[in-house]
């Protein structure tokens, strides 16, 4: 037995690899190609898992990480890692179309990629966390009589999981509370097109149609969050808030808290097995 334990090794190594497709463009804007990376295991199951690579609702080609990939890859799932137009050029309502696009070329690419097409997740954490959620909430059929067969795609996905999501910018932290209109939170301010100008009115219009929670309803997808405990930008409270729509509305959710947890936190990548898990529950065959 002995003399074969290098190759079990081998193959368990083989079993767990991941291949790399650079620069899938998913669409074109302004003249510039919107892209993806897309990371294939060994052995695909078919589930596919939309990564948003978005902090601050800036995306970052040097973010794209085959890590990132690895505990989705070790359990048969493929990997989309998407980048999407960034603040402060692009505003929420151009963020959310390339990222609505991309679930959608996806689907209408599934085949090629070897996923199916209605076993779609999406994941991110943070800003990548809030889109995951609006993609959930608000995702939808496309325009059946598009030029582009890519729109012709829903943008819907069947499962999210996600880490440390702003949930509801009406009420941040506590009921009432707009961290939209706070000089602490203005670096985000261009990606929902803000200006010292901006009046309170449409302040509260742009905080309402950019949370998540506002577009919930019992058709949201099976929804999982893990949100630290001490996070000081993202309160674990619009995490709970989440949890308690979907509750009500009995739609399959699970907030995990990490104690001590803050705006992201050491070895977070010890945790992406449990949105893998998420994902396996309810992106399986049945």
């Amino acid at each position: 037995m002995r003399r074969f334990a290098p190759l079990l090794v081998l193959l368990a190594a083989l079993a767990q690899a991941q291949t790399r497709l650079t620069d899938v463009v998913y669409g074109h804007k302004m003249g510039v190609a919107l892209t993806m990376d897309v990371f294939t295991p060994a052995r695909p199951n078919g589930i596919g898992v939309i990564w948003l690579i978005s902090g601050g609702w800036v995306s970052n080609h040097d973010n794209l990480n085959p890590a990132l990939a690895k505990a989705f890859n070790d359990r048969g799932m493929t990997v989309f890692e998407v980048v999407h137009g960034s603040q402060p050029k692009f505003q929420m309502p151009e963020i959310l179309s390339d990222v609505n696009r991309a679930v959608r070329f996806i689907r209408t690419n599934a085949r090629k990629f070897g996923v199916d097409p209605m076993r779609l997740g999406i994941s991110g954490w943070s800003a990548g966390g809030h889109l995951s959620l609006m993609v959930g909430a608000y995702g939808g059929p496309g325009k059946p009589d598009a030029k582009d067969p890519v729109d012709r795609a829903s943008s819907e996905v069947e499962a999210v999981a996600v880490f440390f999501p702003p949930v509801d910018f009406l009420n941040y932290g506590a009921s009432g509370m707009k961290p939209i209109k706070s000089p602490i939170y203005r670096m985000f301010w261009p990606a929902f097109g803000i200006t010292k100008d901006t009046s309170d009115a449409d302040i509260d219009t742009m905080a309402h149609d950019d949370s998540p929670i506002y577009g919930v309803t019992a058709k949201m997808p099976p929804t999982f969050v893990m949100h630290g405990n001490k996070d000081s930008l993202v309160p674990l409270q619009q995490s709970q808030l989440l949890m308690a729509k979907l509750e009500e509305l009995h739609v399959p959710h699970q907030l995990v808290v990490k104690d001590g947890g803050g705006h992201m936190w050491q070895n977070i990548l010890d945790d992406f097995p449990k949105l893998a898990d998420w994902f396996a529950k309810y992106l399986g065959k049945k």
